[in-house]
Formats: structure tokens, C-alpha cells, sequence
């Protein structure tokens, strides 16, 4: 028991110490926006799109005042039992339809929507979420780094709590931007990879032309991220283009949203992050090991109870035994993982929910109990599109 708490202690503290190191990191020299150089690449933007009728007109218009008239915008609608096809034809987009019910989820739209690009090849690819809002210059960015460093970008994807929204849904939002966008920009300060983040991405053509996305996974973008890290073009963060999207407004919606990216991240840590980080030691290759150290880290919710739980059994086992060890360095990553938290509210959370409010997360993460023990007796391994707006879809 002794041993079993002291290496579970060593090993959060190490996952606490990556928060806060990338947490550090994002708020020292913030820097200036620069105008990205080089020659704008030939693009084109891929949306895939399942029953997204009520909003892809939206993220449409979004998309086309950024577009040359040598861009493409292709839509494909997969698996749809509404308008969303006639809707985007209308709005100005080229779709394509898919229906194969029994290969489901979004990697399979957006391998359907990359072969059908290989007729006409792009230099490069963004994919872009139906229900997303890309926000002016961000294709012209993403274009351009993309291009002249051949290597995968990814945008700042965010997403804000509607009006209204509840203390769940706001601490929801700020855990969010705790995962896109200030522990990225941590990385991306010293130059290291991050994960790819499913939307706002953009690909040179020849990252895509070799692989094939086809896939149900439920986080295939971080798969996918990692998989082009393992082929040497590991993907770059590019906090100047923006992408957002608003949480659902059904509790189904988010609670199917957080189930599929909760498990699907666990999944990944479990199958691909000791594969990756001894991968990183075989090479001696300073961005695979960053990137395995930074997927390691699990949903702040998670990390949270994991730490204080080991906090309060080292707690007892000292009462009882006297050995304080565990309780040492279990108090050590409690106390770091209470700052990294507190500094990124400081910088980035004050807007979106009050200190008090804060000091209630706690509950907020127990509350997700039952969603971390459904991983370990019936994990979600289908992916299912969330209920964004109460429908049936």
C-alpha cells in the first residue's frame, strides 16, 4: 500500500508539474501578432456535416469572404436525414453526400471529403466543424504557416458558454480554455508541437495523400495528430487564428460531448501515450517526448480528483503509520495544481466564472464521477454526434 501510493503520488506530480510548466510558460511574453510571410497557398476548406441544417449556413459565411476565387469550400453531408446539403449548395458551398450507416463518425466524412479532393489536389486542407465560426484572417494564417513550414497547424479553437449558462457550462468553458489555449501556447513558446484539437486545422496535401482518416475513433484528430508526430511533421499551434463554437444547449448534447471526448482522451492515454514517450527516449526526439507528456495529462476535472484522492489517502496512511512520503509529494502536486488553476484564472478565467465560483469546481468534478467510472465498466468506443440544440438527431 506504502509503495502503491508513493508511486501514484510521484507519477501525478509529474502530470502536475507538465500543467504547470506549460501554464508558466503561456503567461510570460505573450508577444505581438506578426503578419505570416510567404506566398498564400492554394487551399481548400473541408466541413464535414452531419444533420447540421440549423447551423451550417452560419459557419458557411464565416468561411467564404476569406476564400480566392482558386479556393475550394467542400461540404460533405454524411449520413443526413435533413436540408443541411440543399442549405449549404445554397449558401455557396460544393457538397458532396455520403451514406454508409454502418461506418459512422467523422473520420470517415473527411476521408470521403479528401479523396474526392484528390481530383483537383489543394496545397492545403483546413478542416473546419459544422457548427464552428472561423474568424477573419484565420485561413489566410493557417494557410501560410502551413505552407512554409510543411507541417501540420493548428488554430486557437475555443468555445464559449451561450448566454444565460449555467455554473457548469461556465467552468466547462474555462477548463476549455485551460486545454486549447493557454497550455498550447505554453508549448508553442518554446517551439514544441501540440495536439490537434479536431477543428481549425490546417494540413499540407501531402499529409493527408499518404494516410487515410477513415476511422470511428472518438478523438480521431488526436490520433491522427499523433500519428503525423510519429512521422516526423508534428503539428504547430497558431494562436493568432481563431475558431469558435458554442457549447450545446441541451444537458444530453454536452453530456454526450463530454462523454465522447473524456473517454476518447483517456482512451488515447492509455493505448498511445507509454507507447509514445518511449518512442520519444528511443529517438532522443525533444517534440515527441513534449507531446507525450502533454497528452498524459488528463481532463483537469479528472486530474483534480485523482490528486486529492491520493492527497487524502496519504493523509490516513500517515495518521495510521506515520510515513510521509506520500503525503509530501502528494501535497506538493495539490499545492502546484492549485496554482497553475489560480494563474489561469488570474490571466484568462475572471471574465467567465467569479473566484467563489472557482472554489466550487471541486463539485463540478466530483459530478463527473459516474462519467470517469462508466470509462472503466462500459467505455464509449461509437462515436455519436452530439444534441446540439435538443433535437433528435
Amino acid at each position: 500500500m506504502q509503495a502503491l501510493l508513493g508511486c501514484a503520488a510521484l507519477l501525478l506530480l509529474v502530470l502536475v508539474t507538465v500543467l504547470l510548466v506549460e501554464v508558466l510558460l503561456a503567461l510570460t511574453d505573450r508577444g505581438r501578432e506578426t503578419p505570416e510571410e510567404g506566398v498564400r497557398p492554394r487551399l481548400a476548406v473541408l466541413i464535414p456535416a452531419h444533420n447540421e441544417a440549423s447551423i451550417i449556413v452560419g459557419t458557411i459565411r464565416s468561411v467564404l469572404p476569406q476564400l480566392s476565387t482558386s479556393d475550394r469550400l467542400l461540404v460533405v453531408a454524411d449520413n443526413c436525414l435533413d436540408e443541411t446539403a440543399a442549405l449549404a449548395s445554397a449558401a455557396g458551398a460544393q457538397v458532396i453526400e455520403r451514406s454508409e450507416t454502418t461506418r459512422r463518425g467523422k473520420g470517415y466524412a473527411l476521408d470521403f471529403g479528401v479523396r474526392h479532393l484528390g481530383t483537383d489536389v489543394p496545397e492545403v486542407v483546413v478542416i473546419v466543424d459544422a457548427d464552428c465560426q472561423v474568424s477573419a484572417g484565420a485561413l489566410d494564417r493557417l494557410a501560410r504557416r502551413c505552407v512554409r513550414s510543411g507541417r501540420p497547424v493548428q488554430a486557437l479553437n475555443l468555445m464559449h458558454a451561450r448566454k444565460g449558462a449555467g455554473f457548469e457550462t461556465r467552468i466547462a468553458q474555462f477548463a476549455w480554455i485551460v486545454k486549447n489555449q493557454i497550455r498550447p501556447l505554453g508549448l508553442h513558446r518554446l517551439g514544441l508541437p501540440c495536439q490537434l484539437m479536431g477543428t481549425g486545422m490546417a494540413f499540407p496535401w501531402s499529409c493527408l495523400a499518404t494516410g487515410s482518416l477513415a476511422t470511428g475513433h472518438l478523438v480521431e484528430d488526436l490520433k491522427v495528430g499523433i500519428d503525423l508526430a510519429r512521422a516526423g511533421v508534428p503539428p504547430l499551434f497558431c494562436p493568432e487564428a481563431l475558431v469558435t463554437s458554442a457549447f450545446p444547449i441541451s444537458g444530453e448534447g454536452i453530456r454526450a460531448q463530454r462523454t465522447r471526448w473524456e473517454h476518447g482522451h483517456l482512451g488515447i492515454i492509455l493505448s498511445e501515450a507509454p507507447r509514445l514517450f518511449l518512442e520519444s527516449l528511443v529517438r532522443l526526439s525533444p517534440p515527441l517526448l513534449a507531446l507525450a507528456l502533454d497528452v498524459s495529462v488528463p481532463p483537469l476535472a479528472l486530474l483534480t480528483l485523482l490528486v486529492l484522492g491520493i492527497w487524502f489517502a496519504s493523509t490516513l496512511l500517515y495518521h495510521f503509520t506515520s510515513l510521509a512520503f506520500p503525503l509530501l509529494i502528494s501535497s506538493g502536486a495539490l499545492g502546484m495544481l492549485a496554482l497553475a488553476v489560480l494563474l489561469s484564472w488570474a490571466s484568462y478565467g475572471r471574465r467567465i466564472v467569479s473566484l467563489g465560483e472557482l472554489a466550487f469546481s471541486v463539485f463540478y468534478a466530483l459530478a463527473k464521477v459516474p462519467l470517469y467510472a462508466r470509462f472503466l465498466v462500459a467505455r464509449q468506443l461509437d462515436w455519436v454526434r452530439s444534441n446540439r440544440d435538443g433535437d433528435d438527431s
